[in-house]
């Protein structure tokens, strides 16, 4: 199995979003990942609109006043996809942490994907009032595709090697995703259930979770698995992505 990371943006936007009470403004990547399993390839999460690259006020309306966005030609997931010899029409599933802009933004690119997303998540996003107070736009995740909504922890191959971890807090149905990498060493892909390793170590939440207990509950259960040697990835944190190899060079 292989596991490939690469940026499909960036994002600079209030510090305080990231971190509550944080000052001035932050400069993130939006994270997304290739796992190459026997069994079928996995992409977690999409990165931005291909829309954004030209003209994000059109696509973020308010939103872009709020973050000010670095994406070029050539940074949507399927130009990262075809740079590894993959064709995105050919991505057997996509699994989503949740349906915000910045992880569901590049849904239609992956028109066969299946998604596999929490029920709870996706309900959400089809709840109009729901949608609005979490941010969800359907433009983004909505495109027909074939779905598996799932309820808690959901092993995706059978295997133990992939496996979608519930991490509710940020949204209603956040999922992050656990990795056995080759060597025996165990990845999680963090998404928002934690966007910095700050977040971590001081377990300091960011700042409109949309349910804090159960964000700082979370916050919990990786620090156990970190002190237990589990490698976290963060959501959004660029001094940690700087750490991650990069594709073409493999995770693992």
């Amino acid at each position: 199995m292989r596991v490939h990371a690469f940026t499909c943006g960036w994002l600079t936007g209030p510090a305080g979003l990231f971190l509550a009470g944080a000052e001035g403004r932050l400069r993130v990547p939006v994270p997304v990942f290739l796992i190459d399993h026997p069994k079928g390839r996995v992409v977690f999460d999409t990165g931005l609109h291909v829309a954004l690259q030209s003209d994000p006020k059109r696509w973020l309306g308010d939103l872009a006043t709020v973050f000010r966005v670095d994406y070029a030609p050539g940074e949507d997931v399927a130009a990262r996809l075809k740079g590894l010899g993959v064709d995105s029409a050919r991505v057997d599933l996509l699994v989503l942490s949740h349906l915000h802009f910045d992880h569901a933004g590049g849904v239609a690119a992956l028109p066969n994907a299946r998604i596999v997303v929490q029920r709870r998540e996706w309900e959400a996003g089809r709840d109009p009032d729901l949608a609005k107070k979490n941010y969800f736009d359907p433009r983004d995740f909505d495109h027909g595709h074939d779905r598996l909504l799932v309820d808690g922890e959901h092993d995706v191959f059978g295997d133990g090697r992939v496996v979608c971890v519930p991490t509710h807090g940020h949204t209603p149905g956040h999922q992050s995703l656990r990795l056995r990498l080759d060597d025996g060493r165990d990845v999680l892909l963090a998404a928002d259930a934690c966007y910095l390793r700050r977040s971590l170590d001081e377990l300091l939440l960011p700042g409109l979770p949309w349910d804090a207990d159960a964000m700082l509950a979370v916050l919990r259960r990786f620090r156990a698995l970190r002190d237990a040697g589990v490698r976290i990835v963060y959501g959004h944190d660029p001094d940690d992505w700087a750490t991650v190899p990069q594709a073409p060079t493999p995770l693992g």
